[in-house]
């Protein structure tokens, strides 16, 4: 089987990444959604090797020393996100669809890494949206709300950087939109 095109889905936090994701593996099984390795502990019902792995720091530095991961980042200043390399490139030889989803620290580097990848910026409506969602959503306190609203200012900016641009003003759509760029078609 012919190997697959890499899709990079990335933007800022609480743009709705995860929600668009998500929405495409419903919808298209076939595609394989790479999982995360991180630090931060996880959310309410996060399970780990479904949603990330969640590793502490050593584990995490063990596994880049060994060059086991095609990209990483210390994300919002704080934990570590790194996409492990083996699981990605045997999808992609296997022929099967890949899709990360990943901050825009982690696409630079896959864009290094590889550059025949298809890479996707994910964004919000408006900033107020934006400042919405997080708040919405519950999960982090105001000190670090306000650190990840700092860094969606600096990958907001790098808008530009990517293949393609989604507006996620409604998930279906977004997700319609992904599809279509990613070149999918029902199985």
């Amino acid at each position: 089987m012919a190997v697959s095109r890499l899709t990079v889905l990335a933007g800022p936090t609480a743009v709705g990444k995860g929600t668009v994701s998500a929405d495409v593996r419903a919808r298209y099984p076939q595609v394989w959604l790479s999982v995360s390795a991180t630090t931060r502990p996880p959310r309410p019902g996060e399970v780990d090797g479904v949603h990330y792995y969640f590793v502490d720091g050593a584990a995490f530095d063990a596994m880049a020393a060994r060059g086991e991961l095609l990209e990483w980042a210390v994300v919002h200043g704080r934990n570590r996100y790194g996409t492990p390399r083996g699981p990605v490139l045997e999808q992609l030889a296997a022929g099967r669809p890949a899709l990360l989803e990943i901050d825009l620290a982690g696409a630079r580097q896959v864009r290094a890494a590889m550059p025949d990848a298809r890479f996707v910026f994910l964004a919000p409506p408006s900033w107020e949206e934006l400042e919405r969602r997080l708040v919405g959503r519950g999960t982090e306190d105001a000190e670090e709300r306000a650190r990840r609203l700092a860094t969606a200012r600096i990958e907001l900016a790098a808008e530009s950087e990517f293949d393609h641009v989604i507006v996620n003003d409604e998930v279906h759509r977004a997700t319609d939109e992904l599809i279509e760029v990613m070149g999918l078609t029902r199985r």
